[in-house]
């Protein structure tokens, strides 16, 4: 059987197999060089422009269970953190074959399963020790790097720049004295949490104030290539920060962004606006013109317009779109309905309706006659802005609308005639609420159709990226280095390993282990262009080589690569021990380590799949734990 281009043999674990061949589909999208493709349906003849393995495995047409598995997976993730989908499915390939060398070897279930899990506790104690605190982070380049009291990050020094150098001069001689490995034998508990609590500097004094955060160097390290993308990340901040003098510059609401994209535009005319943009028919338009910059009435409904709707419950089922009907109703009862309501919003006096959901179409021409605006497809969290400021009340079904659930001061201003852009919509309009509520719209625009979505994906993936920066208050150092510590810590773990241990397979798992984590670098330098497979592996080992022979700090790991100056170059630095460099690169730590973690119970779970369908469950067991 072909899955790709790897031939599955159905006498070994085949669901392994499937995994490592289905996450090779999306090597290519790994690191900052993504390229753009096609996806071709040699059925029906379609197609669909994609750069994100997400986008990939959203287009193909997966019929096993263990890709509907893997879809799951990474859509679970990527609702959540909107980035670090590829890093997830690549992990679980490369994992999976690390398994299917074990179970060629002849290790046992059990022991891959503890030896992996332990491997995962390595890996996120690297984490946790190597973290970078966002306080003051970039606020004065003349500022150094210290130590802190659970490892290397970065923290605001107060003491001069020779004592500093001596001080990192210590530390490379001393090496990581102080820091404790993690518990490696008895019961040991798996810290899978989502966030981890940053211990204080002891080198900041307490009574001197933080510094507001410089986001702008943070979103820079977390630009990971799209600096285009990650500029209107920036001017959303900012416009935010602007609104909200009494906040900080580091507020970043990222669910009162909305993004709204333009075909027929060249991309440089992208751009970030204060407010909501929607786009309006020309029978739209034109209520809009004749409501411009007035004090409107607005009702916020948090469903459909529509005679037929029914709330399904505040728990709305995962994937659910919205799809316009295209039915007769029934004339009688669908007349009725319109009728009611239109005479409920004339009596209100209600000019905007804003609508979470779809509208009757015969209603919204309705209303357009009685100069009543109806927008379709609001996000939930337009709507809340709303009602805080123009003090409207958002309901279910039109019919519950009374006088003190209609918003007021609400404003239409024309933004931008669409008509010569070639799109079914005539008119951008921005929609407020008269207040600074920090409402922002990302007007995406391409020349090329099909590149919109991948445009939006990008815009999103670095707004998220940033959002969770500054939500964990910490970052881990990027440009493969955290990988590269994790697998300094693995090898050298495995090297520990002694006679009549519990597990006597510890050691070659974890090193295992680590060559996935090494294929992962390898991959994304490779992709960069710059280097072959051979050379990418070569600058590891010599990288793995050096830290060995000169135990220090994290500085010792030069960054491999995502060039953060530029888009679509990556570059590759050179290997040589660096003092105090500053970290111009950052990663995640939630989303890192949420995708990571992910990566292994997808493969622990078809690892137990595979072996309950060879060989059957012990009823005397209470199957495989991990």
């Amino acid at each position: 059987v072909m899955l790709g281009s790897t031939v599955i043999n159905h006498q070994q674990h085949v669901g392994l197999q499937k995994l490592a061949a289905l996450a090779g589909v999306t090597h290519s999208y790994l690191g900052p060089d993504k390229n753009l493709k096609f996806i071709q349906d040699d059925t029906s003849g379609g197609s669909a422009l994609v750069c994100s393995c997400f986008r990939v495995l959203e287009n193909l047409e997966l019929t096993c269970a263990v890709g509907q598995l893997v879809y799951e997976t990474v859509q679970a993730h990527q609702k959540v953190y909107n980035t670090g989908s590829g890093c997830l499915l690549f992990l679980a390939g490369a994992w999976s074959r690390a398994v299917l060398e074990c179970l060629q070897r002849g290790i046992s279930v059990s022991h891959i399963i503890s030896a992996m899990s332990e491997g995962m506790d390595i890996c996120l104690d690297v984490f946790r020790k190597y973290s970078i605190s966002t306080d003051g982070l970039g606020v004065v380049q003349s500022e150094s790097w210290t130590e802190t009291s659970h490892g290397f990050g970065l923290q605001l020094s107060k003491k001069p720049i020779k004592a500093v150098s001596q001080a990192m001069d210590h530390l490379q001689g001393t090496g990581n004295a102080g820091h404790k490995p993690p518990n490696t034998g008895g019961q040991r508990k798996i810290k899978l949490s989502r966030h981890f609590c940053e211990a204080k500097s002891r080198n900041v004094s307490a009574a001197s104030q933080p510094k507001p955060l410089n986001v702008a160097h943070i979103a820079e390290g977390l630009t990971h290539g799209c600096v285009s993308a990650m500029k209107l990340v920036v001017e959303i901040n900012q416009i935010q920060s602007k609104n909200h003098r009494n906040i900080s510059c580091s507020a970043f609401d990222i669910i009162k962004v909305v993004t709204c994209v333009l075909p027929g535009l060249p991309e440089d005319q992208s751009c970030v606006l204060p407010g909501c943009i929607v786009l309006l028919s020309a029978e739209q338009a034109l209520v809009a013109h004749d409501l411009q910059e007035q004090h409107l009435k607005v009702a916020l409904i948090n469903g459909d317009l529509s005679d037929s709707f029914c709330h399904l419950g505040f728990r709305r089922p995962a994937g659910m779109q919205h799809v316009k009907s295209k039915m007769p109703l029934s004339s009688s009862k669908e007349e009725e309905w319109m009728v009611t309501v239109l005479a409920l919003l004339l009596k209100l006096e209600v000019n905007l309706i804003l609508i979470s959901g779809l509208a009757n179409q015969k209603m919204i021409q309705r209303c357009c006659r009685h100069r009543i605006l109806v927008v379709e497809r609001v996000k939930a969290s337009v709507l809340k802005a709303f009602a805080d400021d123009s003090g409207g009340v958002p309901v279910t079904y039109v019919t519950q609308l009374n006088k003190q659930c209609v918003g007021t001061q609400a404003k239409i201003l024309i933004w931008r005639d669409l008509g010569s852009t070639g799109t079914e919509f005539s008119t951008a309009v921005n929609i407020s609420s008269g207040a600074n509520s920090g409402l922002a719209t990302v007007i995406l625009t391409s020349c090329v159709h099909g590149k919109l979505q991948a445009l939006e994906d990008q815009f999103w993936s670095c707004a998220y990226r940033l959002h969770h920066a500054l939500i964990d208050k910490s970052v881990l150092p990027g440009g493969g280095v955290i990988e590269m510590l994790c697998i300094h810590h693995l090898q050298k773990q495995a090297g520990q390993c002694t006679e009549g241990a519990a597990n006597p397979y510890r050691g070659v798992v974890l090193c295992l282990m680590a060559d996935g984590l090494i294929d992962y670098i390898t991959t994304v330098m490779f992709n960069t262009g710059r280097l072959s497979k051979v050379k990418a592996r070569t600058l590891v080992s010599q990288q793995l080589q050096d830290f060995n022979g000169h135990v220090g700090t994290a500085a010792k790991f030069s960054q491999l690569f995502l060039d953060s100056g530029t888009e679509d170059t990556a570059f590759i630095s050179t290997v040589k021990p660096v003092r105090a460099p500053p970290m111009t690169i950052y990663d995640n730590v939630s989303v890192k380590q949420e995708a990571w973690r992910k990566a292994l119970d997808l493969v622990f779970l078809v690892l137990q799949t595979d072996a309950e369908i060879i060989t059957g469950i012990d009823q005397r067991t209470d199957g495989f734990i991990f």
